[in-house]
């Protein structure tokens, strides 16, 4: 099931959630694998129809990229995932960083391969992605992506627990400033 909250309100959500699901999980769930999917933040170029080939962030996407590492520095995180862009890698760095975690490398033109590499990677996983690339990955751990990412939506986090059956939860949250940060 999918839902749009408030930020406070998903946040404050997507706690009692991890710690309901950490005390009262049912025993098919004991093996199951917890993914925080993202996209990178905002880029120093905005997207903008003259792009750069492989744009940083800007300074509100390197703001955002603080902002995730607080609000999942309790959350757990064992692995951290992007794709071999700057932005991506920029946006994963805070969090790896408070986590203690390498940044693993991955390729998002193939996401069912990735999907079952995180399947069969116990622990709680962070993956920075792309607006083009985000919902079908979330889509291939089957949960639910919602409407396409928008070119300035910067504040999309897909939870997904997937369960030992096979089977996925998902939620979407929101953090930081929706929408386009000038």
């Amino acid at each position: 099931s999918l839902m749009r909250l408030r930020p406070r309100t998903a946040l404050l959500l997507a706690g009692l959630t991890a710690v309901a699901l950490a005390g009262c999980r049912p025993p098919e769930a004991a093996e199951g694998v917890v993914i925080y999917v993202v996209r990178h933040a905002e880029r120093a170029d905005d997207g903008a129809a003259v792009a750069m080939d492989d744009p940083p962030l800007s300074d509100a996407g390197r703001a955002r990229a603080r902002e995730l590492a607080e609000r999942l520095r309790f959350a757990g995180i064992t692995h951290v995932h992007s794709t071999d862009r700057i932005r991506t890698r920029e946006t994963a760095l805070p969090l790896s960083e408070l986590a203690g975690v390498e940044v693993r490398l991955y390729d998002a033109s193939d996401p069912d391969e990735l999907a079952e590499y995180l399947r069969s990677t116990r622990g709680t996983h962070l993956v920075v992605g792309h607006s083009n690339t985000v919902p079908d990955l979330v889509r291939a751990l089957g949960g639910e992506p919602e409407d396409p990412i928008e070119s300035l939506e910067y504040d999309r986090i897909y939870v997904l627990h997937l369960l030992a059956d096979g089977s996925a939860r998902s939620i979407l949250l929101r953090y930081g400033s929706t929408g386009a940060t000038p």
